[in-house]
């Protein structure tokens, strides 16, 4: 038999919520992260992550001479996008407290619910 405490507050609801953070600075990403983390660690939220998700890098060769004539020769320009995650579990409202720093400027920052739960 369990026993229960009358005065005692309903559990609020905990759901899932995907944090995913991309930019072309890995430096402003990972300020960002440790932003988060740092508030949701003061907040006692359980938290997987951040897991570090491989660097994109789209690759673009030109020719240097607009015309065409003379010898070949290439440019290679490159972007890189960085990604993190992390995964809360905590109630709706407490995820918006959470979230709720300012950004640096150039960081994407995309929260999810799953429904697979």
């Amino acid at each position: 038999m369990a026993y229960v405490k009358k005065d005692q507050a309903p559990a609020q609801e905990t759901q899932r919520v995907l944090v995913k953070m991309t930019s072309r600075n890995a430096k402003a990403v990972e300020n960002v992260m440790t932003e988060l983390l740092l508030h949701a660690r003061n907040e006692k939220v359980v938290l997987r992550g951040p897991v570090r998700l491989p660097t994109r890098t789209l690759k673009v060769t030109t020719r240097k001479t607009p015309c065409g004539n003379g010898t070949n020769t290439w440019d290679t320009y490159e972007l890189k996008i960085y990604k993190r995650l992390v995964e809360l579990r905590a109630p709706t409202e407490l995820v918006k407290k959470i979230t709720s720093f300012p950004i640096d400027a150039g960081v994407d920052v995309a929260i999810t619910i799953p429904h697979d739960q």
